[in-house]
């Protein structure tokens, strides 16, 4: 199962996304048969666009057995967290912000 998960994005990337992908909630696709080469292909149309409007973030996930975590996750624009390997395991943490 690939699932896309989109933050403050151009309409017309949530419009491609629908056009591919089921809209369950507003601004999370998924695709249960998705394969690599049209993954690929949404992929690098979401980035071309997000490249050109630097508007928002989208983030891309499907299983894959030899990834760390059994799973591999893209990223584009500013996440709220960091993804870090930590002896096989996937973990998610957020920025330590000072006060000061």
């Amino acid at each position: 199962m690939t699932v896309v998960v989109t933050n403050d994005v151009a309409p017309r990337t949530r419009g491609f996304l629908a056009s591919c992908m089921l809209e369950i909630a507003p601004g999370v696709y998924t695709g249960p048969r998705m394969n690599r080469a049209v993954r690929d292909r949404v992929w690098a149309v979401v980035e071309e666009w997000h490249e050109t409007l630097r508007q928002g973030s989208v983030i891309m996930t499907w299983p894959d057995p030899e990834a760390v975590g059994g799973q591999v996750v893209r990223m584009l624009g500013v996440p709220r967290k960091v993804l870090v390997d930590l002896d096989g395991m996937v973990l998610t943490c957020r920025p330590v912000v000072s006060e000061f």
